[in-house]
């Protein structure tokens, strides 16, 4: 079996499509999806449209639940990423966010989730850390094998059993291997800085402004993973983050960075 990975696209049709031409070369078996879809200052209607087409295999992340609960108001503040996607788009697309679940297998031993099995509010891969801006701590580190397994078994779903586990949240590309389990974030494919308050500070950039996914394929007992990164047209990204009044989303889509003067950039 051979899977292209997909997560937190944020409404950014131009980087969704350049990663699919990509994945369109490689043969895959299936294309999974892994949540935070639409929220954003970008294309979230444009995004829904081309990916409700292509029926993939989809779970719903935070900002998902978050952008949902924004359209069903009828005062949303459309200055922020939520406000302004649920502005956007239609019933069909929030019907569509309404039916993505949280989670999923996808065969006997490959688990799907978000964040955590316990939360999509968590990272699986990283750990938030409580010195921010110390000795020039972004807040955040790679979480250790005790804190993955940890995590594994938390919630409902008890994955450990799994051989494959794809997780996404965090932005980072990064794999891991846990007690026989291979852990894989594939990264962003649409947003690849930001900064976060919660459960504290801390800061996520990946140096380039690159789309991501990752590509993972089964050779065996085990499985073989690539992570992946394309150019797409992020000028124009930028253009329509900063007529939208995100400058600070402008500046993550152009450089993959966060400015030097610490301001803040929220997914």
């Amino acid at each position: 079996m051979k899977i292209a990975v997909l997560s937190d696209i944020h409404g950014n049709l131009p980087a969704l499509k350049a990663v699919l031409d990509e994945v369109e070369g490689e043969g895959v078996d299936a294309v999974v999806n892994l949540g935070d879809i639409l929220s954003g200052p970008l294309m979230p209607a444009e995004t829904a449209e081309l990916l409700l087409a292509r029926d993939f295999v989809t779970i719903a992340g935070n900002q998902d639940r978050a952008l949902l609960a924004q359209w069903q108001r009828a005062d949303r503040d459309v200055g922020g990423s939520d406000g302004y996607a649920a502005s956007q788009i239609g019933a069909q697309h929030a019907q569509w966010l309404r039916s993505l679940p949280p989670s999923r297998w996808l065969g006997e031993d490959v688990f799907l989730v978000h964040g955590t099995p316990g939360s999509d509010l968590k990272y699986l891969l990283e750990t938030v850390t409580p010195d921010f801006g110390l000795h020039g701590s972004t807040g955040l580190r790679a979480a250790s094998s005790e804190e993955i397994a940890s995590r594994l078994g938390a919630g409902e779903e008890d994955c450990r059993h799994a051989s494959l586990v794809l997780c996404g949240h965090s932005h980072v590309p990064r794999a891991a291997m846990v007690d026989g389990t291979l852990v894989l974030n594939p990264g962003s494919v649409g947003l690849q800085a930001y900064d976060d308050e919660e459960p504290a500070r801390h800061r996520v950039r990946n140096g380039t402004p690159h789309a991501r996914y990752a590509v993972v394929e089964r050779r065996g007992a085990c499985w073989n993973a690539r992570l992946c990164s394309v150019a797409y047209d992020w000028d124009g990204m930028q253009q329509l983050a900063a007529n939208c009044g995100r400058h600070d989303w402008a500046y993550a889509l152009a450089t993959g960075n966060l400015p030097a003067d610490g301001s803040t950039i929220a997914a």
